[in-house]
């Protein structure tokens, strides 16, 4: 039987670059969208992840993948995978 690969069950999530004035840390605001329990309406909800960059590479306004990671520090817990636009 195959070991199952824990690598693959991580989160990734797509968000924007909000603060990169941290040294090898950037902060990603993700947006998702749900409907609101009483009302029925579709409202828009953010959180924000600090994220590893190794080589401080991220600007603000820069749009970015990021993926779930074992804890790097003490709010640290995302790594970039990719950046997609440039701001």
């Amino acid at each position: 039987m195959e070991k199952s690969n824990k690598r693959n069950k991580r989160k990734r999530r797509k968000g924007v670059v909000v603060s990169a004035k941290m040294d090898k840390t950037a902060v990603v605001q993700v947006y998702r969208t749900t409907q609101h329990p009483f009302y029925k309406r579709v409202i828009k909800k953010a959180n924000k992840f600090k994220v590893h960059d190794e080589n401080n590479e991220l600007k603000e306004g820069d749009e970015v993948i990021i993926d779930e990671t074992r804890p790097l520090s003490k709010e640290k817990r995302w790594r970039l995978v990719e950046k997609i636009n440039k701001s």
